[in-house]
């Protein structure tokens, strides 16, 4: 999940003066903790909580606890996410934070990708990924392709997780989710600002597939340009799973958590390395 904030906190200050290059200092002036990072850290407290009680089975077949996941996303995404009221909400998911009677709005916007890492890295199978990437998405995001893009992203953190391939893990997104055949390089000049899961998960995620390190991943993720600070999230959890995350980005990254956020951070790395081991 580190992966993600890492990227969301270096792409912040690019998200809207994109930098077509790898040459950067990771961190700098203009860097913050977007709604990509709380909206992640909300999600991977719904799923801790969650997971303290009942858990499912690898069959799967416990809907009341993906029912359970689901409100409590519900909750810490409106809790936590009120207290960050200025920290770049999309148009429909700002009145959703601060709505009495939160309803999905049939969105297929890459939210949806940017904040599902912590499902990819708690899954105990495939299966499940894929039932936590949409009991943690539809509450907003119920477009078939938004819970795609959560699903695309989760599965291939989880494949990471599990010593997958770069090979192997492109082969099954370009099966079941997207057309990768294309180069970082050779859609550089020509990619724009885009919200949509469509044009950014894919994108995303071949970042992570042309990378040689977590650091290059993420490099390449903002020299892409568009959304920069959501496809450096979407990719940095993927290349986390995949390379781990050296201690002094993950160390740099965390000064720009506040108390609330760092301890919620602090919290799912102990779960985690309860859960996955």
């Amino acid at each position: 999940m580190i992966g993600a904030i890492i990227g969301d906190i270096v792409g912040s200050r690019f998200e809207f003066h994109n930098y077509r290059s790898k040459d950067f200092d990771l961190f700098g002036k203009g860097c913050f903790a977007t709604d990509d990072s709380i909206m992640t850290l909300a999600v991977a407290k719904a799923i801790m909580e969650a997971m303290s009680g009942e858990q499912p089975s690898n069959s799967d077949t416990c809907d009341a606890f993906y029912d359970r996941l689901s409100t409590l996303t519900v909750n810490y995404m409106q809790e936590i996410g009120r207290k960050y009221p200025n920290c770049g909400y999309g148009g429909r998911f700002y009145p959703w934070v601060f709505s009495s009677d939160p309803k999905p709005y049939r969105s297929y916007g890459n939210g949806a990708a940017m904040r599902v890492s912590s499902a990819g890295f708690v899954a105990k199978s495939e299966s499940m990924a894929k039932r936590l990437s949409e009991a943690v998405t539809a509450v907003t995001h119920n477009h078939p392709e938004g819970i795609k893009g959560a699903e695309a992203t989760a599965i291939a953190i989880y494949m990471a997780r599990h010593s997958s391939s770069m090979d192997e893990i492109r082969e099954r997104i370009n099966r079941d989710y997207y057309d990768l055949n294309f180069r970082i390089d050779d859609i550089r000049a020509a990619y724009r600002f885009n919200e949509t899961c469509q044009q950014t998960v894919p994108q995303a995620i071949t970042c992570f597939l042309e990378s040689t390190s977590f650091e290059d991943a993420i490099r390449t993720a903002i020299s892409l340009g568009g959304d920069s600070d959501t496809i450096a999230a979407i990719t940095g959890g993927i290349a986390e799973a995949y390379y781990g995350v050296p201690d002094s980005i993950r160390e740099k990254a965390l000064t720009y958590l506040d108390e609330e956020l760092l301890a919620i951070y602090h919290e799912w790395t102990n779960f985690s390395s309860e859960s996955m081991n």
